[in-house]
C-alpha cells in the first residue's frame, strides 16, 4: 500500500472565498450565518442560512459555462482551480500522467435549483420550455465531470452520494484508489449549493434546522444545551491527494498525510442515528486500525456536530465508546458553528481544516457554547480558537440514511 499525501487545498465557504480567508474567519470565531438573501425566506420557519458571499462564477467559467452549470458544479470547479494551484499544478498540465489523474467530488443535493427553475417553466410555459441542459446541470456526478473536463484528468472519475457523508466518501474513496496504486493524484471533496426554496422548504417541514432567526450568527450552536437544529451552508471544500512517491517526484508541497478511512451503516432509520451512535462509533474505530494508531494519538476531532439535539448526545457518546478515557483528553470541536452544514459539502472543508489544524498548530473554537450540556460533556474548544501542538486529526461525517464515515489525516513524517 503506498502512502498518500495531501498537497493542496481549495475551499469556497459562508466565511470565505478562498482557503486563507476561510481559515482567517474559522480561526477567529466569525459566523457566515446571516438571513437568507437567495429567495424571500419570510414564509419559512427558518429564514437563516450560511451563504456564499460575493461570488462571481465568471471568474472561472466562461460565460457560456456559467448558464449550462448549476451552481454547486461552480462553488466546486472554483474551490479545484484554487487547490491545482496550491499544490503547484496547471490546468492541462503536461507534466503528470493524466490518465492517472483522477477527480471524486461528493454531492449530497446535487443540482436543486437548476430542478426547482425548470420545473418551473415545465408547470408555467410547458415541456418544450425545459432547458437541453437541464439533465446535465442537475445531476449530482457533475462536478466531477465539468472539473475533469476543465483539467483534462482522464483518471477515476465519479460522485459520492451518501446525503451529508458524501464529501467524506468521496476523500477515502480517493484515498483507498491511491494507496492501492490506480491512481496517482485525485481531486477530491464535495460542492453543495442547497440554499433554494424547495430545500429549505423540506428541512423545516422535517423540523430539523434552528429557528433562531432573530439572531442568525448565534443559531448553530453544537453540543449547547440549547441548540434547536442545524443551519443550511453551501460551498465546496477540495483536497488533491497523491501518492507520496508521486508527490515527492514532483517536488510538490506537503501539506499532511491521510492514514485512515473508516465507512460503516447504522441500518436502524432513515434519520435518526443509531442509539448510543454504534455505527459511528465503529467508523472511527476502523479509520484508527487502518491509520495503525491507538485512540490516545488524537489531539482533536472535528465533529460532524450538527447542532441538532440527538447528533451531538450521540456522537459524544460514540466518541467516549471508542477513545475511553482519552475522549476527557482530545479536543471535540464543531465547526459548523460557524459555517452552518454543508450537507455534501461539509466533509470536505471539515476535511481542509483538519489539514489545516496539523499544519499551524491551531484548533478552531465551537462558537455559541453557552449552557453546558451534560450529555455532550467533552472538550468543544468554546468560543475561542486553541493554539496547542496537533499532530493527528480525525473528521467525522454522518449522513441520512445511516452513514457514517471518520478520516484520520496525520504530521508527515518523510
Amino acid at each position: 500500500m503506498k502512502r498518500v499525501v495531501i498537497t493542496g487545498l481549495g475551499t469556497m465557504s459562508p466565511v470565505g472565498n478562498s482557503t486563507p480567508e476561510f481559515w482567517a474567519s474559522i480561526t477567529s470565531g466569525k459566523s457566515g450565518i446571516r438571513r437568507i438573501t437567495r429567495f424571500d425566506p419570510s414564509d419559512f420557519a427558518t429564514q437563516i442560512a450560511g451563504e456564499v458571499k460575493g461570488f462571481r462564477p465568471e471568474d472561472y467559467l466562461d460565460k457560456k459555462d456559467v448558464r449550462r452549470t448549476d451552481l454547486f458544479v461552480q462553488y466546486g470547479v472554483a474551490a479545484s482551480l484554487e487547490a491545482v494551484a496550491a499544490a503547484g499544478l496547471k490546468e492541462q498540465d503536461g507534466g503528470i500522467d493524466r490518465d492517472r489523474a483522477g477527480v471524486i467530488i461528493g454531492s449530497g443535493i446535487g443540482g436543486i435549483e437548476t430542478l426547482e427553475t425548470q420545473h418551473s417553466n415545465l408547470m408555467e410555459k410547458g415541456p418544450s420550455r425545459i432547458s437541453p441542459f437541464f439533465i446535465p446541470m442537475m445531476i449530482a456526478d457533475m462536478a466531477a465531470g465539468q472539473i475533469s473536463i476543465r483539467l483534462g484528468y482522464r483518471g477515476p472519475n465519479f460522485a459520492a452520494v451518501s446525503a451529508c457523508a458524501s464529501g467524506a466518501h468521496a476523500i477515502g474513496e480517493s484515498f483507498r484508489l491511491l494507496a492501492k496504486g490506480e491512481a496517482d493524484l485525485i481531486v477530491t471533496g464535495g460542492a453543495e449549493a442547497a440554499v433554494t426554496p424547495l430545500a429549505i422548504g423540506g428541512f423545516c417541514s422535517m423540523r430539523a434546522m434552528s429557528v433562531r432567526n432573530n439572531e442568525p450568527e448565534r443559531a448553530s450552536r453544537p453540543f449547547d444545551a440549547e441548540r434547536d437544529g442545524f443551519v443550511m451552508g453551501e460551498g465546496a471544500g477540495i483536497a488533491i491527494l497523491e501518492s507520496l512517491e508521486h508527490a515527492q517526484g514532483r517536488g510538490a508541497p506537503i501539506l499532511a498525510e491521510m492514514v485512515g478511512y473508516g465507512a460503516t451503516a447504522d441500518a436502524h432509520h432513515v434519520t435518526a442515528p443509531s442509539p448510543a451512535g454504534e455505527g459511528a462509533a465503529r467508523a472511527m474505530g476502523l479509520a484508527l486500525q487502518e491509520a495503525g494508531l491507538p485512540p490516545s494519538a488524537v489531539d482533536y476531532i472535528n465533529a460532524h456536530g450538527t447542532s441538532t439535539p440527538m447528533n451531538d448526545k450521540y456522537e459524544t457518546m460514540a466518541v467516549k465508546t471508542v477513545f475511553g478515557d482519552h475522549a476527557y483528553r482530545l479536543a471535540l470541536g464543531s465547526t459548523k458553528s460557524m459555517t452552518g452544514h454543508l450537507l455534501g459539502a461539509a466533509a470536505g472543508i471539515e476535511f481542509n481544516i483538519a489539514v489545516l489544524s496539523i499544519r499551524d498548530n491551531v484548533i478552531p473554537p465551537t462558537t455559541n457554547f453557552e449552557h453546558p450540556d451534560p450529555d455532550c460533556d467533552l472538550d468543544c474548544v468554546p468560543n475561542q480558537a486553541r493554539r496547542r501542538e496537533v499532530n493527528v486529526v480525525m473528521s467525522n461525517s454522518l449522513g441520512f440514511g445511516g452513514h457514517n464515515v471518520s478520516l484520520v489525516v496525520k504530521r508527515f513524517e518523510p
